[in-house]
Parts: C-alpha cells; structure tokens; sequence
C-alpha cells in the first residue's frame, strides 16, 4: 500500500511558504506502514489540481491532499477534484449548519462565500471540521480513496489523527502487501561535513541494506536517517536500536541526540548530570549562544547568564579584558577570547564559561582577518585549578551562517569538554589553531 500527498496553494508553488504538511503527514504514514510514493506541490489553479489528482490516485492506493478548501476564489481543490471525478458539486446540509453555528458563537454574520465550504462532489462525503470552517472530503478515484484536509496545520492534524488515519491504517492492515511496520530516527551530528560522517558509515550506506542508512544537512547540523522495515515490530526495532547504535560507533562523539533533541539540549544535559553551570561571553554572535541554551526549558538549573559585549570598551568594563591586551591584539584574537572566557567565568561565579568574538562579515575582514575568522575561548574551573582553551574556526558563509556556526561550534567545545573529547574530533569546524594554557 503506498501513498501520494499533495499540497496546494500559491504560497507553497511559489516558496513563500514552506509546506510542512507533507512532511508531517508522510511521517505519520510511514509509523503505520505506509510508505510515500511521492510528494508534490501545486498551484491554486484549477486544471493542474485536477491533473495531479487524476495521476496520483491512478498510481497510489491514498492520496492526501492538503490546503485549497477555504472560501476565497482561489481556494479550487473541491472543484477540481469534481473535475476529475467527473461530477457536480452538491450541498451538505450538515456542515452548512455547523458554519453557521461558528459564526453564530463568534457573534459574526456568516459571509455568502463561506457557503462553498459547505459543498463537496456527488458521490463523496464530508470530513467534519472541530477546529475550522472548512470540512474535509473523503472521495474515491480510480484506484485511490482520496482524503481532502484544510492546511491549516493545526486543523489538518487534528482531522487526520481523528477520521483519516484510522481507516488507512485499517486498509493497510487488511492488505497483505500493506502489513509491513516502517520505523525511522535521525541521529544528529555537529563538527564534520557529510561527506566526512558518510565515509566512517562506509557499508551502513549500502542502499539494498535494512534498516537503510542516508544523511542529510541543514544549518551545519548532519543528520543520519536511519529507516527499519519489517513485517514485525519487535523485529523491525530491535534492527533500528543496533543500527544507530552501529551509527554512534562509528561516528563518535559530534553525534549529540536523536530526533527532536538541540545540541544545546545536550549541553544542558551534560551540565546538570555534573551538577556544573556555565556562563557565556559574545561578541559576534550577539547573544545567540544565550538564545540557544534559554530555548531549553529547565536551562536555568545550569546557566547562570552572560554578556553581550560588541565594543571595546564593555570587553574592558563588563569581563575584566586589559585595555592594553585589546590595543594590542585586536577584539578579534586569542588572548582577547581567553580572557573574555575567563571575565565570564569569574564574574559569573560559574564552573564552566564559553565566549566567542570574530567578523561575520559582510564587512569587517582584512587579509589577515578575513570575515568569517571566529576566535572561541572555554575556561573552567575545576576545584581551586582555573584552565583556559581557546580555538581558532575560519567559517564560509553569510552573516547569519557565520553567528550560527559559530554558536554551534561554542556548544560543541564545551560539549566536548565535558566528555572529556579532544577538539580534534571536529571535522569540518576544525580549528586551525588551538592552545590552552591554566592556573592554580
């Protein structure tokens, strides 16, 4: 049993829009079995709609299709999918009803167009709406049962989960081709480039193998999609934990988490299990590194803040920075990230402290120091003994890829610290120098 699903609307065709209901609906499909033959965007107009759901439902046994049942013109999924069952659109008196009851409890007059969403092609049914205005459908083409749902996200997905999901799953089951379990993961890595975390995989890639192994990259992060087939549960989870556990093998320690888990997430994790708390010093990053950890409900357990110190002067007034260390070296450098680290560390009475300062560019680079040049320092304290290490990343990219390597990057050198993992196990933000000195 396989599935299409469609997305319509201008804003999607046109990428105005980013469609995450594809997405959302292939993954709650492939839990149940099902896999996605395809996706596909499609504009608001009408004989397109209509083509693609003719082609969809001739190739797959579902077709889901999400967005075009609003009331404006431009809103044509009921229409065209009449169009390709060859039929009229009718009214259903049910769902005219509960239109008007929304607008009654919202003490709004209902306006005439509304009344389209009330309509549906003869021979189909009405999905009821709880959270909308616009009811679902639920028609037959061709080989296909297609399920029409609004795109709004929260709607569609409560409309799914409720009428749409149960009898596919059903179907499924009842199809001997159908009763096969797809499970899928993602562990997530930071510091080596894809070509780089594809070679450690080496034959975990090979595409006849099962569970299936691939990668992907989005914001620096290499993620490694890891899918389990099966025609049994047990089985099929059992061959996905051994995969990823073959996966983490292999590619060390700049795997943070799996799934929905932050690289902050992560840290923060470290920190707590150590009972330690750290404190944070930026420059160009702007307090992203801040934001990050902040993200994380509970963060407060192990941060304590930080500083945002862009000039000179509140490097010098805010983290105890020699004026004459700043004149000498620039903001940009070594000692100016070591002692920013060591200012946080001190000021924040914390146990750990990370700092970043460097060009993110566009302007702002020089020959010696051109944009994407990124200094980062880590000092800790361990008992009475206070160490500092700091590392040079050169980093491609715009202004915002810059700030946001360079966030990462910070989080993975204490990451890394409190693993107790050499910073040469970063790959692509390697550094290209590194030193460290301490006191006692």
């Amino acid at each position: 049993m396989q599935a299409v699903v469609i997305a319509i609307g201008d804003e999607l065709a046109l990428g105005q829009t980013v469609d995450t209901n594809s997405a959302w609906l292939s993954a709650r499909l492939a839990e149940h079995g099902v896999p996605t033959l395809y996706h596909q965007t499609v504009s608001d107009d009408r004989a397109a709609i209509t083509q693609a759901l003719v082609t969809a439902a001739q190739v797959s046994d579902v077709v889901l299709v999400s967005g075009g049942l609003g009331p404006t013109e431009d809103d044509l999924t009921r229409e065209a999918l009449a169009d390709a069952m060859g039929v009229e659109l009718v009214a259903d008196e049910a769902s005219l009803k509960h239109l008007r009851a929304f607008f009654r409890l919202r003490k709004r007059e209902m306006p005439e167009r509304n009344k389209v969403q009330a309509m549906y092609p003869a021979g189909a049914s009405m999905i009821k709406n709880t959270c909308g205005t616009a009811p679902g459908i639920r028609a037959e083409l061709h080989r296909a049962v297609v399920y029409v749902v609004p795109g709004v996200p929260r709607e569609m997905r409560v409309m799914f989960d409720r009428d749409v999901l149960p009898p596919v799953v059903e179907a499924a089951a009842a199809s001997e081709a159908g009763r096969r379990v797809i499970l899928t993961t993602t562990v997530h890595t930071f510091g080596k480039g894809e070509s780089d975390i594809a070679e450690q995989l080496g034959e975990l890639m090979a595409r006849e193998r099962n569970p299936k192994v691939g990668t992907t990259v989005a914001a620096g992060i290499v993620s490694v999609r890891v899918r389990s087939e099966g025609s049994d549960r047990d089985a099929a989870s059992a061959a996905l934990e051994q995969t990823v556990d073959d996966v983490r093998q292999r590619i060390g320690a700049v795997a943070f988490g799996r799934d929905c888990d932050t690289l902050a997430e992560a840290v923060i994790t470290l920190l707590r299990e150590r009972g330690l708390r750290v404190a944070t010093a930026e420059s160009c990053t702007g307090g992203l590194i801040g934001t990050m950890l902040t993200d994380v409900s509970g963060s407060s357990d192990v941060y304590v803040g930080g500083w945002v110190t862009y000039a000179n002067e509140m490097k010098a007034g805010q983290l105890d920075v020699p004026e004459s260390v700043l004149a000498e070296h620039g903001a940009v450098s070594e000692p100016v990230a070591l002692s920013m680290a060591e200012g946080a560390l001190e000021n924040g009475q914390a146990d750990r402290a990370v700092a970043v300062t460097g060009i993110a560019g566009p302007g702002g680079g020089s020959a010696k120091k051109p944009v994407g040049t990124v200094w980062l320092g880590l000092a800790r304290r361990d008992g009475d003994d206070v160490s500092s290490q700091a590392l040079l990343l050169r980093l491609l990219g715009d202004r915002d890829a810059v700030r946001d390597r360079a966030a990462k990057c910070a989080l993975q050198m204490l990451r890394f610290d409190l693993l107790g993992v050499p910073m040469s196990e970063l790959g692509w933000a390697m550094p290209r120098e590194a030193s460290e000195h301490g006191s006692g």
